[in-house]
């Protein structure tokens, strides 16, 4: 579980939370919980018909400190639900945000920023290769079948990344579950009721829900109004919606010398990712009529093989630096600066 505080008594002396400590609790969880304030007033300029631009930014930031209010109340519904179902509940939820995100503007046509958000999170080899025999695919198919034979191609890659998920969920949670022992303690206890863990996590998804329609409806507006493309809303700007406070954490542990518990949370949101969220999202598509396919333009494959690479050679020894972070982070920023000037056409 990713905490940002240590109790300071044992569990052992705490009390049993109450409904109104636990509300306490909740919303004094995260320094994030301060932008919370942004909640009411996105929804209000989103009813009243804002600008796009206004509309976009304000949702924007009201979805941060609700992805990790919704990280929240799912650890601690974890832990009143035993290992394994809590292991479950984090593994499901944990890209609840993405999941959404993705969904919503599936339904909305807007394919090219679905595609290019599951991109700049699918850094592994198998996520990676069900994405580049798409490409491979499309560059030597011939004749006007080539786009039905790609789309019945990502339906049944879907369908594997599918079972390959449950699989590595029964490896993790039930044969191998000694590879994957917490490195912070054990005998975290809950701080809120089963109840209102239950209520947070449902109000937060439906708020979640709520403004993901607002954002992902302002992005053709915005695309127009600051002269950006779809594919860099996709790839640069919502996924930093989600992942956040996510990252806020892995810097955390980072600071305190836990490498293994910081590069395991950007791992680990990247397996969810590209074995749940993605061919979810193709499945989706497949059923609500929307061409949703696992095939990338040929400057994504590209820049996704390259960033598998940098990664895997940069964290294959277990160590790390602060010459390693910085190259990483030069990466990214010649990647976000690629994807700004590169011309795209819509999906």
């Amino acid at each position: 579980m990713n905490r940002e505080t240590e109790p300071l008594l044992d569990s052992r002396y705490q009390r049993e939370p109450t409904f109104w400590s636990s509300v306490k609790v909740t919303f004094t969880s995260s320094y994030f919980n301060l932008l919370l304030v942004f909640v009411p007033i996105a929804l209000g300029v989103s009813f009243a018909g804002a600008s796009d631009t206004v509309v976009f930014s304000l949702n924007f930031i009201a979805i941060v400190p609700l992805a990790k209010l919704l990280g929240f109340a799912t650890e601690e519904l974890a832990l009143r639900c035993g290992s394994t179902i809590g292991s479950l509940l984090n593994a499901t939820f944990g890209n609840a945000v993405e999941l959404i995100l993705g969904i919503i503007a599936l339904k909305e046509g807007l394919i090219r920023v679905v595609q290019a958000a599951q991109t700049s999170s699918s850094l592994l080899a198998l996520t990676t290769l069900s994405l580049l025999v798409p490409a491979a695919f499309s560059a030597t198919a011939v004749g006007k079948d080539s786009e039905a034979g790609i789309l019945k191609l990502s339906h049944g890659t879907a369908i594997i990344l599918l079972i390959v998920y449950i699989l590595f969920l029964i490896f993790q949670l039930k044969t191998h579950t000694h590879l994957y022992e917490d490195e912070v303690g054990e005998d975290e206890v809950p701080q809120t009721t089963l109840t209102v863990s239950v209520l947070s996590l449902l109000g937060v998804a439906g708020l979640v829900s709520l403004h993901a329609e607002f954002l992902v409806g302002a992005i053709e507006g915005v695309v127009h109004n600051w002269g950006i493309n779809e594919t860099f809303v996709g790839i640069i700007l919502l996924p930093l919606v989600g992942n956040a406070a996510e990252h806020v954490s892995s810097v955390t542990f980072a600071i305190k010398d836990k490498m293994n518990l910081s590069v395991g949370i950007a791992v680990s949101s990247s397996l969810q990712i590209g074995l749940l969220v993605t061919p979810v999202l193709v499945i989706t598509g497949w059923i609500i009529g929307q061409p949703m396919t696992l095939f990338f333009e040929n400057f994504e494959t590209v820049v996704l093989f390259t960033s598998v690479l940098i990664v895997n050679y940069l964290i294959q020894d277990g160590r790390s630096n602060w010459l390693e972070g910085v190259l990483l982070l030069s990466s990214y920023m010649i990647i976000a600066i690629a994807f700004y000037f590169h011309p795209t056409s819509s999906a």
